[in-house]
């Protein structure tokens, strides 16, 4: 046990880069748009989400190497890009080449998104892979508190370079991360099955599993690829309902307006009457409640289960949404907004934040796995990108379309939130304690 907690908590870290990476650019947003004179277009499609079309590269291909390459060695050069990403971005002397380290970076967070979850829940077993594979959403919480914590002690550090140096520390935990992946092992089941290395397979299931418990998961895994029939095409009837289980979550995980919040948080306080250097720290406010409540959420995933985190968590959405949306609209204290977006936080790390990477992991079958990751990450990355791409059309103080209105953005999330908790009632299934090769039975129909 201890020696799976230490490779999950490894690989794992990959999820603080994914954080950090992604929100880091709300500290440097402001500075950037003003040294660089850019139009809220040029901002949205270059500077703010670059990166996020990046991830939407990494995550729709990242299936590739993590079935090819492996796990493992997929992870070492995530780390690569992490760094180059870090110290590219903070030495970028213009608006386009700042644009391509952004979306390297980007592509790194991507395929960190397939090839971590999947090898998390590859070496955990069936009773404690939702605790272990929730350590990947920990990470990115605290990756995405500590991006914040950085912003604030940063602004002021260096004047107008302030953004440089925001953007480049995170070169220092890439380049750990990277060689602390060297020391992981490779998954037993892409050994089995991709490698066709049963001894490399079975001396790690050794590892996680007694000798004799080891040997009957060996089997069963070989068994199980062996009794799929078909070619690896992962768009097959078949797979339909896996296929609409992996888009309907990472499709709602993004219109509950989860990082439209985050990415955005220091000009929303702003919106709010939270100005200036107040704005950053009470963004650490946002960080922290994501943290606590992420802690919560994956305690709760092998007790309670991922359906019904979901069901809680869409009923604080659909709450604390509507009643930001009153706060602006009735220009109500900047405490009590602030206060309900953190109740938005809470409501996404104890469901959408807890579940989401877990649950994509596990609902597709060994055989197309890591392509099922690709598109449940990729639909998630898609609708982040075009969400942060847009978000400057309507909230830009100056042209945005709602810049007097944006309580009609919460109701609109709200509302979609209101869909999620009808999906988790009545179409999501549970899949806690129960082995991916079960899974597999439970939701993939057999062949005629």
């Amino acid at each position: 046990m201890k020696e799976i907690t230490k490779w999950s908590i490894t690989v794992a870290l990959a999820g603080f880069l994914f954080g950090f990476d992604t929100v880091v650019i709300s500290g440097a947003n402001q500075p950037i748009k003003d040294i660089w004179e850019l139009s809220p277009l040029f901002h949205g499609t270059f500077i703010m989400s670059m990166a996020l079309w990046g991830t939407v590269l990494g995550s729709l291909m990242g299936g590739i190497p993590t079935k090819r390459l492996g796990r493992k060695k997929t992870l070492f050069w995530i780390g690569v890009l992490f760094f180059a990403s870090a110290v590219g971005s903070a030495l970028a002397p213009d608006p386009y080449s700042f644009s391509f380290f952004r979306f390297i970076g980007g592509v790194g967070v991507g395929i960190s998104s397939v090839a971590a979850p999947i090898y998390i829940s590859e070496i955990t077993t069936s009773s404690n892979r939702g605790k272990l594979g929730g350590l990947y959403q920990f990470c990115l919480v605290f990756g995405i508190l500590i991006a914040f914590v950085s912003n604030y002690l940063l602004k002021g550090f260096d004047g107008a370079n302030d953004w440089r140096w925001m953007l480049g520390i995170e070169a220092i935990p890439a380049l750990l991360y990277t060689l602390m992946v060297l020391k992981v092992p490779n998954s037993p089941r892409w050994l089995a099955l991709q490698k066709k290395d049963d001894a490399g397979a079975l001396e790690v299931l050794n590892k996680i599993y007694t000798p004799t418990a080891a040997e009957t998961q060996l089997k069963e895994i070989k068994a199980d690829f062996d009794n799929q029939k078909g070619s690896n095409t992962l768009f097959q009837k078949k797979y339909n309902r896996v296929l609409w289980l992996g888009f309907l979550i990472a499709f709602f995980n993004q219109l509950s307006g989860i990082n439209f919040v985050l990415y955005y948080a220091p000009e929303i306080l702003e919106q709010a009457g939270l100005g200036g250097s107040e704005s950053l720290f009470n963004s650490i406010a946002i960080g922290i409640v994501n943290l606590v409540f992420t802690i919560i959420g994956v305690r709760l995933l092998d007790k309670l289960g991922r359906r019904q985190l979901i069901i809680i968590g869409s009923i604080g959405y659909i709450f604390s949404l509507v009643m930001v949306g009153i706060c602006f609209q009735q220009e109500l204290s900047s405490t009590l907004t602030l206060t309900f977006i953190c109740l938005f936080v809470a409501s996404h790390a104890i469901g959408q934040g807890a579940v989401i990477w877990v649950f994509i992991s596990e609902i597709f079958p060994n055989r197309v796995r890591a392509y099922g990751q690709s598109w449940g990450t990729g639909t998630h990355w898609v609708f982040a990108a075009i969400i942060t791409l847009i978000t400057p059309f309507f909230l830009d103080g100056k042209e945005g379309i709602l810049k007097d209105a944006v309580w009609y953005i919460y109701y609109f999330f709200a509302a979609m939130m209101v869909l999620q908790l009808l999906w988790a009632i009545f179409k999501m299934p549970e899949t806690k304690g129960v082995s991916l090769e079960a899974l597999e039975k439970k939701l993939i129909p057999e062949d005629e």
